[in-house]
């Protein structure tokens, strides 16, 4: 693969000139979240699956690796293929998969 195919082709200091205020009132507005999930009383007894798989993206966030988005993406999407009967009585799409939670401890 060529160097233009592998990186962005504005250069780091432009990147973060241009993005970073953005991202930064975006992480502040993800750590007010976090501070009222503190703050609520716990009613459910566990971690709700979705709080879970958004605390295991943050971990993707800073553990190094590269292609942060896919795996955050991968990490919140359902890996099954079948198709469910019917999505009856749903209210929506829950953002995550319940089942993240349980097949992370596995790994």
């Amino acid at each position: 693969m060529s160097r233009s195919q592998t990186t962005c082709p504005v250069p780091r200091s432009r990147v973060i000139e241009l993005y970073f205020m953005e991202h930064r009132a975006k992480l502040v507005d993800i750590a007010a979240f976090l501070d009222r999930l503190d703050r609520a009383d716990d009613d459910l007894g566990e971690e709700d699956f979705r709080i879970a798989a958004f605390r295991a993206a943050i971990a993707v966030l800073i553990d190094g690796h590269p292609r942060h988005c896919q795996r955050i993406l991968e990490l919140f999407s359902d890996p099954t293929a079948a198709p469910i009967p019917s999505a009856a009585g749903m209210n929506g799409a829950h953002g995550a998969y319940p089942g993240a939670a349980s097949a992370g401890k596995s790994e």
